[in-house]
């Protein structure tokens, strides 16, 4: 037996877990959009994609590359073409790109991304905060944008900002969450992400939102986007996969944040999201060991500072080290 099939042999014995795991889990690597957006040092064009094809390498199947907003806004992605155009694309992989408007939807038409995700706070609050309007007023911008993709028939996603959680109002009402997965339906978007971009949700809260959501549409397909914020991002995506949640975001290195949520810190880490993953026997199809050369090499050379992440010191729970030399000790005098 292999050490990680011993470690999955023993959460077995201990019972498991008390409800069901999926056999496997679609993760999209969120790390070039997200994980690189709030970064203070500029990193280069070529670094960028460099690190995008080492993690397409992994099996990873879904890459979220990049942003089309304006330049002044998030100047660490102004560069969103040419990384589009840079990288290799490899087949089965499915790459991204986050569509907050008409003007950025036109861009991405010239990119031949597979999918656009779309941007839309579930609170007020935050976008206005975000987008300088009410969420419903944002919506009809964002709806000729929805028109364009779905008349070229490029795959959607419908992302909700603060859908778990809002800096700004507190918790987010199933109510409000469910409303705006219903503008997002009506309009032809199947496939909504739940973000709880402050990092404010807990098992419980995120267990009751998935549910009653999957509930309520049951044809929506529902990502969970996860920050780690105050550190339950792993229980987190318990309370995901209880709920029966197979689609998960995370960043390389536990990187990002959002610069409209006051104390926002990174998104749960890919490595350990697969980590967690591999040792309850869920599969992902991620290669563990190349995430983790990756994160330690490539991308914490790109960033110039320590990742969030466990994995940039810690070895996966099932490697084994060898026990320190035995020393002899002195006997004491007279014996």
């Amino acid at each position: 037996m292999t050490t990680l099939e011993t470690a999955q042999g023993y959460a077995a014995g201990m019972g498991g877990l008390p409800f069901d795991l999926p056999a496997s889990v679609r993760i999209q690597e969120v790390g070039p959009r997200d994980g690189f957006q709030l970064e203070p040092a500029v990193i280069g064009t070529a670094d960028k994609i460099n690190i995008i094809d080492a993690l397409a390498a992994t099996g990873i199947p879904a890459l979220q590359l990049t942003s089309f907003v304006r330049p002044d806004a998030v100047p660490q992605l102004s560069d969103a073409a040419d990384v589009m155009a840079g990288c290799t694309k490899v087949p089965g992989v499915e790459y991204s790109v986050l569509v907050p408007n008409l003007k950025g939807a036109q861009r991405a038409m010239e990119c031949d991304a597979d999918v656009w995700e779309l941007m839309l706070s579930s609170t007020d609050a935050h976008s206005i905060a975000n987008a300088n309007r009410p969420t419903e007023a944002a919506f009809e911008l964002l709806r000729p944008a929805i028109e364009l993709g779905l008349a070229n028939d490029v795959r959607l996603v419908g992302a909700m900002a603060t859908s778990l959680g809002c800096p700004f109002e507190g918790r987010t009402g199933f109510d409000r969450v469910a409303w705006v997965t219903g503008l997002y339906a009506d309009a032809g978007v199947g496939h909504v992400t739940l973000a709880d971009t402050a990092g404010l949700a807990d098992p419980a809260y995120v267990y009751d939102m998935c549910r009653r959501l999957a509930d309520a549409f049951p044809q929506t397909t529902i990502t969970l986007h996860l920050h780690n914020t105050r550190g339950l991002g792993m229980a987190n995506v318990l309370a995901g996969l209880a709920a029966g949640v197979t689609h998960y975001d995370s960043s390389i290195g536990g990187l990002g944040g959002c610069p409209y949520a006051p104390g926002a810190t990174g998104n749960i880490a890919t490595e350990e999201l697969v980590h967690l993953l591999s040792l309850l026997g869920v599969d992902t199809g991620v290669d563990l060991d190349a995430l983790i050369r990756i994160a330690r090499g490539p991308v914490r050379a790109a960033v110039g500072h320590p990742l969030e992440s466990s994995f940039g010191k810690a070895d996966p729970s099932w490697v084994l080290h060898d026990p320190p030399a035995q020393q002899v000790l002195p006997q004491p005098a007279g014996t």
